[in-house]
This record gives structure tokens, C-alpha cells and sequence, in this order.
């Protein structure tokens, strides 16, 4: 892959860059700000982007107004925001535009670098990652909704791991279910959110973008 990393904080930055080169990858940029990020990107054309949230100078919102930016005018481009904290307004503005090529992952639940260049390759290629906390933490906020109510808490487990990308067969392992089980939440969630069979809609995706803008 081809990236561009955008974080403030030299060691993390320096230590992303390292990990993502030693496994093959090509870094093309490392920046510590938004506007160098969106300069980065424009030159480079990456394949996906790291960008933290909170970049100077204010340390408020730079780096996800310059994801959206990204998303908007370079839809190609892959966008990973790479967050120390779960914040569900902004995680519901980077997926206004789709849920296609996005992920949302906290900093302090990386703990696997497998795992980690697993979900920005999920992104690269046109999927969407986000850090099951960050999905309970949406799905809390949107506990007042019918829809929501309607869902069963195993619905609840299946549409999270939905959110995270998981297929089907991943899902199954993960709450030790039969494969057909989930196949009959997965249906269930569809009809309890009004979301009829589609040749032009992605219903997995429609689901989640569901709930975040509840």
C-alpha cells in the first residue's frame, strides 16, 4: 500500500512509519498537521490515510475536518482515523458520505500490529473498520430510536461486528454460532430497520450508516 500518515506525536508517527515500511509498505508522507495532510495527498495520491483527530493548532477536530475534506474531493482514497478517544458526532460525520473506504480505530485498543495493517488494508480496498467501542458507544447514543429498541442484544453483537467489516463466517466464530443463525439475524436486523433486498443498495452497510445517524 501506498500511505500517508498524518499525527502530531513524533514517536508515534516515526514509530507508524517504521512498522508500515518494514512490512513492504510505501510511506509517502509522515505530517504532523491537517493542511500538510491535505497538501500530502493531493501530491502523493495514496492509497489510504492515517489521520488522528486532534491536530494542531487547536487540537480540536483538524484532522477529521481534513479526512472529510479527502472523502469529498478524493473518494478513492482510503481514510483511517486513528483516535484516542470515542467520539460518535465526529464518527458519524466521516461516514455521512458513505461507509465505503473508512475506518474509525482507538489508539489504545491496537494492541496486534497484524491486526492493525489488517484493517487499513480492509480500508485500502474498499471496506469499512470501526473499533467495536466506538460502535456500543453509537449505538448507546442512539438507544431512544424504535428501530433500535426492536433489536434483540444479539442483533445488537451481530450488527457490531457488521460495523467492524466481520463477514458472516468471522461473525459466527467470534459469538459461537451456526453460520445459518447468523444468517437469520443478519435478516432480521435488514426487516426490523425498514431495509428491503436491493440490486443498487449495500444492506450491511445501510445498516450501520443507520444507526449513526440516528
Amino acid at each position: 500500500m501506498r500511505i500517508v500518515i498524518a499525527e502530531d506525536a513524533a514517536v508515534l508517527r516515526d514509530g507508524l512509519t517504521h512498522i508500515l515500511s518494514s512490512r513492504g509498505h510505501t510511506v509517502a508522507a509522515a505530517v504532523a498537521n491537517a493542511d500538510d495532510l491535505l497538501r500530502a495527498v493531493a501530491e502523493h495520491q495514496p492509497d489510504v490515510v492515517i489521520a488522528d483527530i486532534r491536530m494542531p493548532p487547536t487540537h480540536t477536530d483538524e484532522g477529521l475536518r481534513a479526512a472529510i475534506t479527502i472523502r469529498r474531493d478524493q473518494p478513492e482514497v482510503g481514510v483511517l482515523v486513528f483516535s484516542q478517544y470515542i467520539e460518535t458526532r465526529y464518527a458519524a460525520e466521516l461516514l455521512a458520505a458513505g461507509a465505503r473506504k473508512v475506518g474509525y480505530l482507538l489508539k489504545d485498543r491496537v494492541a496486534d500490529v497484524s491486526d492493525f495493517i489488517d484493517a487499513l488494508a480492509r480500508v485500502a480496498a474498499g471496506g469499512t473498520v470501526l473499533d467495536p467501542d466506538v460502535v456500543t458507544q453509537m449505538l448507546a447514543v442512539s438507544r431512544h430510536t424504535d428501530h433500535l429498541a426492536a433489536l434483540t442484544p444479539r442483533e445488537r453483537e451481530v450488527l457490531a461486528l457488521m460495523a467492524e467489516g466481520r463477514s458472516n463466517t468471522a461473525i459466527a466464530e467470534q459469538l459461537v454460532l451456526a453460520y445459518g443463525s447468523v444468517e437469520k439475524h443478519i435478516t432480521s436486523i435488514f426487516t426490523k430497520l425498514g431495509l428491503p433486498a436491493s440490486a443498487t443498495d449495500h444492506r450491511r452497510v445501510l445498516a450501520v450508516l443507520h444507526y449513526l445517524g440516528s
